[in-house]
């Protein structure tokens, strides 16, 4: 039986461990953290990513923990409807809505689909080795010493700020940010929205939220501003920020608990990777495309090489020939996506010029509601290979 170790026990890493698995690999998947707090507010998944879930055999039961979505759209911050979202427009075309989660819950539910003891947590990957027809993972376990394994591959799913993808390829400049800077929140009981997906742009910040099952509402608050900024308080930060924008703004802010909000810094592979494959170590998800927020593609193009790459795996003669394919076959379409986000991020949430914002405004409302449906679908709409 062929072993492969992946290496981040993130969406990556888990979907693509249930992947292989589904092919008949012998899988183990090195997280770092001790303990699974599975850290996070709320995820949304587009239709390319709930297609790769059915055929990894997992769709229905992240359905079980998500809340489908339906009517949404973009405001000005006094209220005023920019564009209306025509969910059910694009679900027709694509075959499924988008669906919203918990970032545990969607954890937990790839997580079960694994057998016990295949994710190993408290990991600490030193490197990578590779070798001829194999690859060498050297890590250590916490309160043990080194130790090594020699496997058929290794899939780096390590994130954003991957090591991996840094001793593969040293050259390359790595993460930058993007300018952006997030700050997330889940609010502790259920809030009345007009529409499930609601997203409001202003001048260089941006006000999205989304329902969530149960009737708790996912928010989030994206501004410009220099890296590694903080706040001593950062839900009374937004609040000053959005002081004044429309409600359920400040009903939101209001039901959410100040320790359950998160800040990070975005970042993204400006400079394309040349390849997404080095002998028998493979990358995946943000270690290889790292995407800024503003297309919602993240976790849905890492589920697309998660089922790429066991069915690619499963069909091509030898596992080399597999990996050929899995880079000529993803690296344009995710490299596509990856500036995509990054232009829709200049003139959504990042533009913060007066004239510049008025003109915006202007052209969203006299966009026609077909051209935004097909906007919409561009990336969601793909046909994800058979797999075993």
């Amino acid at each position: 039986m062929k072993a492969a170790m992946v290496v981040g026990g993130g969406i990556a890493g888990l979907a693509t461990a249930i992947g292989l698995r589904r092919v008949g690999w012998q899988v183990t998947v090195l997280e770092r953290a001790a303990v699974l707090d599975d850290a996070g507010a709320g995820i949304s998944v587009q239709a390319n990513g709930m297609r790769a879930l059915d055929v990894l055999g997992v769709g229905d039961a992240v359905r079980a923990v998500g809340a489908a979505q339906g009517a949404g759209g973009i405001r000005v911050p006094a209220g005023a409807w920019l564009s209306h979202l025509d969910a059910e427009a694009g679900a027709r075309v694509l075959g499924s809505p988008v669906y919203s989660f918990l970032r545990a819950d969607l954890h937990r539910a790839l997580r079960s689909a694994l057998p016990d003891g295949c994710l190993v947590t408290g990991v600490t990957v030193h490197h990578v080795v590779r070798k001829a027809d194999a690859a060498e993972v050297c890590f250590s376990l916490a309160g043990s010493g080194d130790t090594s394994q020699t496997v058929d591959l290794v899939v780096a799913a390590d994130g954003v700020h991957s090591r991996v993808r840094a001793q593969l390829f040293p050259d390359h400049p790595g993460a930058v940010y993007a300018g952006t800077t997030v700050v997330r929140g889940v609010t502790s009981v259920p809030v009345r929205t007009e529409v499930d997906i609601d997203q409001t742009w202003g001048h260089g910040a941006e006000f999205g939220s989304t329902r969530l099952p149960g009737g708790r509402v996912e928010w989030h608050s994206a501004a410009n501003a220099g890296e590694g900024v903080r706040h001593g308080d950062p839900l009374a930060e937004v609040a000053r920020r959005h002081g004044g924008w429309h409600a359920p703004i400040p009903a939101l802010l209001d039901a959410t608990e100040p320790g359950a909000v998160l800040q990070h810094d975005v970042y993204e592979l400006r400079t394309p990777l040349p390849a997404y494959v080095a002998d028998r170590v493979v990358l995946v998800g943000d270690a290889a495309h790292a995407m800024t927020p503003h297309l919602g593609q993240g976790a849905s193009q890492a589920l697309e090489d998660a089922v790429c790459l066991a069915a690619y795996l499963d069909s091509e003669p030898t596992i080399d020939a597999a990996l050929v394919r899995y880079d000529r076959e993803r690296r344009p379409r995710t490299q596509a996506v990856v500036g995509a986000a990054r232009r829709t991020g200049r003139i959504g949430q990042q533009l913060q010029g007066r004239l510049a914002v008025a003109l915006r405004n202007a052209g969203i409302r006299l966009t026609p509601s077909s051209a935004a449906v097909k906007a919409m679908v561009k990336y969601a709409l793909w046909e994800p290979p058979t797999l075993g």
